[in-house]
């Protein structure tokens, strides 16, 4: 039987992942730059919104370069929380989480791609950090109890995809009533172009599958969120014509901080 065309999209996405997994990084979010002579440089997640002491405070080999954000600057993470992280990838902002939330806190990381879980154990067995846990799943179907978190992290990866109302309907299931939704990813600024939505590699280079900023909000609200606040960050053109060389891509998508709350008691 053919795959569908929602299944062609994971497949491919699975599959680029695991390469970058083996790899040992990109330069970006996009597929343009993911050339073995254009490995990430501290620079590009600068950029992004990250410090050199994040950067110099996770195991080496834990920045895949991957982000188009830093959601840490917007989760305000407390002593003691439970954070779980959506397409964790090598464990980089899973770290940065671990550190804020200290001993009595927990960090797990889903990541749908196996190589990219091993890398992220590797890594935290390198950093020897304890409260991490990784685990393999699809964050469309999170490996994660109900109500278990205190704030969902993400980085990049919900538009990557194809199901994102059961993505949002999965991390609303797993927070704590008044639990807190700290997002970066791409929104749609345009219309993209078909040319551009026909290619896989514009899916799992964060272009093809990015929503409007009125669709991600109506899907949050539907999956049980309130106080929705989405910033999107013009200045992130810069670095996204990079991604999809030639495609016009920074004319169509800019990066953004999505922000929520489930229904529920405020924490």
């Amino acid at each position: 039987m053919p795959l569908s065309n929602k299944d062609q999209v994971r497949q491919h996405v699975r599959e680029r992942y695991a390469g970058i997994a083996k790899s040992g990084g990109s330069c970006g979010c996009g597929s343009g730059c993911c050339q073995p002579d254009a490995l990430l440089n501290p620079d590009a997640s600068v950029q992004i919104g990250y410090s050199e002491e994040d950067l110099a405070a996770v195991p080496e080999g834990a920045n895949l370069g991957l982000g188009c954000g830093n959601p840490q600057a917007i989760a305000a993470l407390q002593p003691g929380a439970t954070v779980v992280d959506l397409g964790c990838g090598g464990g980089f902002d899973c770290f940065l989480a671990a550190r804020r939330v200290g001993k009595k806190g927990h960090v797990i990381g889903v990541d749908m791609t196996p190589e990219m879980v091993h890398k992220a154990r590797e890594n935290a067995a390198k950093g020897n950090i304890k409260n991490v846990d990784f685990r393999l799943g699809e964050i469309e179907h999170l490996p994660v109890a109900d109500a278990t978190a205190d704030v969902v992290l993400s980085n990049c990866v919900i538009n990557l995809s194809p199901d994102k109302p059961q993505v949002y309907a999965e991390a609303a299931r797993v927070l704590k009533p008044g639990g807190r939704l700290a997002i970066s990813d791409v929104v749609a600024v345009a219309p993209i172009p078909a040319r551009i939505k026909k290619k896989l590699e514009a899916h799992s280079g964060c272009i093809a599958g990015a929503a409007s900023v009125m669709e991600t909000k109506r899907m949050l609200k539907n999956a049980g969120f309130s106080q929705i606040r989405i910033r999107v960050k013009e200045q992130s053109k810069i670095f996204i014509k990079d991604w999809f060389p030639g495609s016009g891509a920074e004319k169509f998508v800019r990066s953004a901080t999505i922000e929520a709350v489930k229904y529920g008691a405020e924490k």
